[in-house]
């Protein structure tokens, strides 16, 4: 691969051009589209770098609770500071493996979370739903999510015609189930180091809808290929192998659909910093919104 285009391939071949110098500075395309993404009231997000500083404070993230089948479900907030009449898109992030419990707080101190922290001026709503300890964001947790976004929506002024769904790791699987449960309902999907069957040593970490299909890429595809997807991965992932992505991305184009895919060279598993720190990724989830398609059931 040429040095230009170390870092990502181009769309042709399934990938995104480079974003980054290959020191990690911003290159000068990155801050055209960053300026141009300040103007349009959307921010200026970091660089190609590792979030790094101290946890964000809970403070910024909102607490809520939604009752659902006689029990209490607790999830955060994310709330944009600037508000006028008209309706705000929303981001629902699924955490990973190590976010997991009832605390109500560990769901923001990794991917999206801190990169909000950091950016007051996000222009959209943010729920945090929290998955219990050893769960999948399967059965009733997914559940419980989805309650959780339609209170957040409800509440704070969300359109339900631009909600996008993202996730890292574990959550990037339960970016497909909960997708393939709600086909009609997300805007658009960002799974980050995610896939669809059990990655080595993981026997618990799968999407459920899937389970038992005899090529699961093709059903996958078959059913949410009409539905605007982002895929991120790091190429060094030793945890979920992007081989999972890479062949999720293939299915999808082959079934007609039209995905773009972001595969980092130098990133172990940790995808979701660089991934949540593009302003292409912002400019392109904001420009989504639910319409007409056809959907395959």
């Amino acid at each position: 691969m040429s040095a230009a285009r170390d870092a990502r391939f181009d769309e042709e071949s399934g990938m995104d051009l480079q974003a980054c110098d290959r020191n990690g500075s911003v290159s000068p395309r990155r801050r055209l589209l960053a300026a141009g993404l300040a103007c349009a009231g959307l921010g200026v997000l970091p660089g190609c770098m590792t979030v790094a500083g101290p946890p964000p404070s809970a403070d910024v993230f909102l607490p809520r609770r939604v009752r659902r089948n006689g029990r209490s479900v607790a999830y955060r907030v994310f709330a944009p500071r600037r508000r006028d009449a008209t309706l705000v898109p929303v981001v629902m992030f699924l955490h990973g493996s190590g976010e997991r419990g009832d605390d109500n707080v560990a769901q923001t101190r990794s991917g999206l979370g801190p990169q909000l922290a950091r950016m007051p001026d996000f222009p959209a709503i943010a729920v945090f739903p929290q998955a219990p300890l050893e769960r999948n964001w399967s059965g009733d947790v997914a559940a419980d999510a989805m309650a959780a976004l339609e209170n957040a929506t409800r509440e704070f002024g969300g359109d339900a015609a631009r909600t996008c769904l993202t996730g890292m790791s574990r959550g990037g699987y339960g970016v497909w189930e909960l997708a393939l449960l709600h086909p009609a309902r997300f805007a658009a999907l960002v799974p980050v180091c995610g896939g669809i069957e059990n990655p080595p040593n993981y026997d618990d970490l799968f999407v459920a809808p899937l389970r038992g299909a005899a090529d699961p890429y093709a059903e996958l595809a078959r059913r949410l290929h009409t539905v605007p997807a982002w895929l991120f991965h790091g190429a060094r992932d030793d945890l979920v192998p992007p081989d999972n992505s890479r062949r999720i991305v293939a299915a999808l184009r082959a079934a007609g659909g039209t995905p773009r895919y972001t595969e980092f060279p130098d990133a172990n598993h940790n995808s979701w910093d660089p991934a949540y720190a593009m302003p292409e990724l912002w400019a392109w989830v904001f420009a989504q919104r639910l319409d007409s398609r056809s959907i395959v059931r």
